[in-house]
């Protein structure tokens, strides 16, 4: 049987990830180690960042709950490189350096927390392991996302399930299972290209039935480049629902080498770093 962490039940109905076996595969699966800033939303009573501080990485453990925080700075007095804050983690500022985050966040919060880590074109994450809903993270990793946003997010980080964490390993146990997402930036995105991409894929959600050369023409103001659709995977008849946002993704990264000053500014949601 895997060993379970025990916790005081939570008054406001979180779920506490209790399992220690999960706790530690998340922040091994993270890769985090010495010199690493770690962001953790929803602390709790510390299952997670007592792995997190192990591994000798800097942690932020962000607790709204003052009970809660109490507790972690009592827990966590002596080591100096785990710094509790109290603070509402859709608030929290994140920071302006590399970080990664390992968590597992509160279902309740889980998408205002996602489009706080994944919208802005600049925030410097590096990645993520966290643990969420089961049915976001099917949604968040499904082929061809149903909106824009998720599709955003796809095309900029390689969003995976790593397993199913089953609900039996929080305290108390949720209605349903929940996912270890892994989270991972794909290098190479320029300023320019994150211009290209959202073009390229507020376009294509704006007009589905349209084809991949119809789009890149009327996107272009001419006639589309063959030769770069086709470096993307994609042909010109293949309809815009059908494209996969990695291959948005290069085709925006090819566009952009090519015709660097042409693109619009980013919406003021996407450019800030919030």
């Amino acid at each position: 049987m895997p060993k379970s962490v025990s916790c005081t039940p939570n008054p406001s109905g979180v779920h506490f990830l209790s399992n220690a076996r999960v706790a530690n595969e998340l922040v091994r699966a993270s890769g985090v180690g010495s010199g690493d800033l770690v962001v953790e939303f929803g602390a709790g009573f510390g299952a997670i960042t007592e792995p997190l501080a192990d591994t000798g990485a800097t942690v932020l453990a962000v607790e709204r709950d003052e009970h809660f925080v109490r507790r972690l700075r009592r827990r966590f007095q002596c080591r100096d490189t785990v710094r509790i804050r109290h603070a509402d983690a859709r608030l929290f500022p994140l920071p302006r350096r590399n970080f990664t985050v390992v968590a597992s966040i509160p279902f309740a919060v889980s998408s205002p927390l996602l489009r706080r880590m994944l919208d802005p074109a600049r925030r410097p994450l590096c990645g993520a392991d966290i643990i969420v809903e089961w049915g976001l993270a099917k949604r968040v990793t499904t082929r061809i996302p149903r909106d824009l946003e998720m599709a955003w997010w796809n095309a900029r980080y390689r969003i995976r399930v790593h397993r199913r964490v089953p609900a039996s390993a929080f305290t108390p146990a949720p209605s349903v299972d929940a996912a270890h997402l892994t989270i991972r930036r794909v290098p190479g995105m320029t300023g320019a290209t994150h211009k290209a991409l959202w073009l390229l894929l507020a376009s294509a959600y704006r007009q589905p039935g349209l084809r991949a050369g119809s789009l890149l023409k009327t996107v272009l103001g001419g006639r589309p480049p063959h030769r770069s659709l086709e470096a993307a995977g994609i042909t010109p008849h293949t309809p815009v629902r059908e494209v996969a946002p990695r291959q948005w993704a290069e085709l925006a990264r090819d566009l952009a080498t090519v015709r660097p000053g042409r693109w619009p500014e980013l919406p003021k949601k996407l450019a800030e770093d919030r």
